[in-house]
C-alpha cells in the first residue's frame, strides 16, 4: 500500500473513531500518530516529531489570543452586559410583531462584539431572553430557535476564536479577517431579524405584543450598554488604528470587561476563580484539539495527500466556483455531525491548498480571506442544522419542556436565511472585501 493510499484510508478509519464518541482530538492524534508509524515503518520518527510538534504548536504567540477572548466572555456575562444589551433592543424592538425575537437577535449580535464563542452566547443570552420570550407568549419552539441562531453570531461578529484558528491555519493576517467578518455579520443579523418577521407573519399565533416604552426611558436603555461599547471601540479600534496586536487588544478586552464586571459587582474573588477555571478548561480543550490536528496535518503531509487532490481538482477542469460549491455542501453536511472547530482543524489542510490552486480573479491573500468567511459562515449553519446541531442541543437543555421537533420546525427559518447570504457572498465576493485593505 503506497503513501497516497494510506493517507486516504485515514479519512474512514478517523471519521469512524469521531462517531465511536473517541473525543475530537485524541482521535486526530491517533490516527495521525498510527499514519505516520505505518508511513515510516516504525514509531521512532513519530515519537520524535511528538517532542518537536508539541512545543512548536503551543509556544505559537497568535494562540494566546484564544484565552484572552474567551476569559472576556466570562467577565462580560459577570458584568451584566448581556442583560443590558437586550434590555436597549427589546426598548426599540419589542413593540413590534416579534419585536421582542428580534430584540434577542440585537443583543446576540452585540454580545458576539465582546464574546468570540458561539455556544457561550447562545447559553448566556438564553438565560437573559428566554424568560421575556415566554412573558409575551412566544412559542417555545420559535423562541429555542431564534436564540440558537443568534447564538451563532458570536463566532462571525469579531471577535472569533474560530477565525482566529482559522487564519494561524492558513497563515492570514487575524486583523484583516476580522474586519471581512463585519459585513457578513451584519447582513447575518439583518437576515435573521428578517426571517423572524415573516415567521410571525406566517405563524401570526407564534409571538405575543408588548406595550411600547417611552423614548426617554429607551434612551435610558441605550445608554446602560457604553460599557460594551467602550469595550468593543477599544478592542476593535486599537487593533485597527495598529495600538496593539491582536492578541494584545484580546488582553485589553479581558481586562476591561474584568473592571466592569467587578465596579457592577459581578465580579468577586469566588467568580473570578470560577472565571479563570473554566477559561482552562476550555483553553484546554481547544489546545489539546489543535494539537491533534497538528499531528494529524503532519501526517497528511508526509503523505501527500493535498497536493494530489489539488493536482487531481485542478486537472478535472471544473470551474472554480463549482469546486467552491462542493466545498461548501460538504461543509453543510458535516456541520449535521460535527463542532465547528473540529470541522475547521480537520478539513482545512486539505481543501485550502485546492481552493488556492484555483483562479477566482483575485489576489491569493483575498481569495484566502473570502474562503475564511464563506467557511465560517457554512460551519456556523452547521450549529443550527438538525439533528445534531450544537446550539440547538445547547438551547435545549436550557428549556427542556420545548419539544425538539418544534425547535427543528421553527429554525429551518434562520437555515434559509444563511443559505440566501453564502449565496450573495459567493457571487459579489466584494461584499465580504469591501473593508480589507
Amino acid at each position: 500500500m503506497t503513501n497516497l493510499e494510506i493517507g486516504i484510508y485515514s479519512f474512514p478509519f478517523l471519521l469512524g473513531l469521531i462517531f465511536l464518541r473517541v473525543p475530537i482530538g485524541l482521535s486526530m492524534f491517533l490516527t495521525g500518530f498510527g499514519g505516520f508509524a505505518l508511513v515510516m515503518g516504525s514509531t521512532r520518527l513519530p515519537m520524535a516529531q511528538l517532542k518537536d510538534l508539541t512545543y512548536t504548536t503551543f509556544s505559537n504567540y497568535s494562540l494566546s489570543i484564544v484565552p484572552m477572548f474567551l476569559l472576556m466572555g466570562y467577565f462580560a456575562t459577570l458584568g451584566g452586559m448581556s442583560q443590558a444589551l437586550f434590555k436597549a433592543a427589546e426598548g426599540f424592538l419589542g413593540h413590534r410583531r416579534g419585536g421582542v425575537a428580534m430584540a434577542a437577535i440585537g443583543a446576540c449580535a452585540g454580545f458576539g462584539a465582546i464574546c468570540g464563542s458561539s455556544l457561550a452566547t447562545a447559553a448566556t443570552m438564553s438565560r437573559v431572553a428566554l424568560p421575556e420570550l415566554k412573558e409575551y407568549g412566544y412559542k417555545g419552539g420559535f423562541s429555542t430557535a431564534t436564540l440558537a441562531a443568534g447564538g451563532t453570531l458570536g463566532i462571525l461578529i469579531p471577535p472569533s476564536v474560530v477565525l482566529v484558528i482559522y487564519a494561524i491555519l492558513t497563515e492570514q493576517n487575524i486583523a484583516k479577517l476580522f474586519l471581512a467578518a463585519f459585513i457578513p455579520g451584519i447582513l447575518a443579523a439583518v437576515g435573521y431579524m428578517l426571517a423572524v418577521s415573516i415567521y410571525v407573519r406566517m405563524n401570526p399565533d407564534s409571538a405575543g405584543v408588548r406595550q411600547p416604552i417611552p423614548m426617554t426611558q429607551r434612551f435610558k436603555l441605550l445608554f446602560d450598554v457604553w460599557p460594551v461599547l467602550t469595550v468593543f471601540i477599544a478592542v476593535v479600534g486599537g487593533i485597527y488604528g495598529g495600538i496593539f496586536t491582536p492578541t494584545e487588544g484580546a488582553a485589553v478586552g479581558a481586562l476591561g470587561t474584568g473592571i466592569i464586571a467587578f465596579v457592577n459587582g459581578g465580579l468577586t474573588f469566588k467568580t473570578l476563580i470560577d472565571s479563570f477555571t473554566d477559561t482552562a478548561r476550555s483553553t484546554a480543550m481547544i489546545f489539546f484539539i489543535v494539537f491533534g490536528a497538528a499531528f494529524y496535518n503532519l501526517f497528511l503531509a508526509r503523505t501527500r495527500v493535498p497536493q494530489e487532490l489539488s493536482a487531481w481538482v485542478v486537472d478535472l477542469g471544473l470551474a472554480p466556483i463549482t469546486v467552491l460549491a462542493v466545498i461548501l455542501v460538504i461543509y453543510l453536511l458535516l456541520g449535521c455531525f460535527m463542532d465547528s472547530l473540529s470541522m475547521i482543524l480537520l478539513t482545512i489542510p486539505i481543501f485550502f491548498p485546492v481552493i488556492t490552486a484555483l483562479d477566482f480573479g483575485m489576489s491569493a491573500e483575498h481569495v484566502a480571506i473570502w474562503f475564511g468567511i464563506l467557511v465560517l459562515i457554512v460551519v456556523e449553519v452547521g450549529l443550527i442544522t438538525p439533528p445534531v446541531g450544537m446550539n440547538l442541543f445547547v438551547i435545549n437543555a436550557m428549556d427542556p419542556e420545548t419539544p425538539m421537533v418544534d425547535t427543528y420546525r421553527a429554525v429551518i427559518y434562520y437555515v434559509v436565511s444563511d443559505l440566501l447570504r453564502v449565496v450573495l457572498l459567493v457571487a459579489f465576493p466584494a461584499i465580504t472585501l469591501f473593508l480589507v485593505p
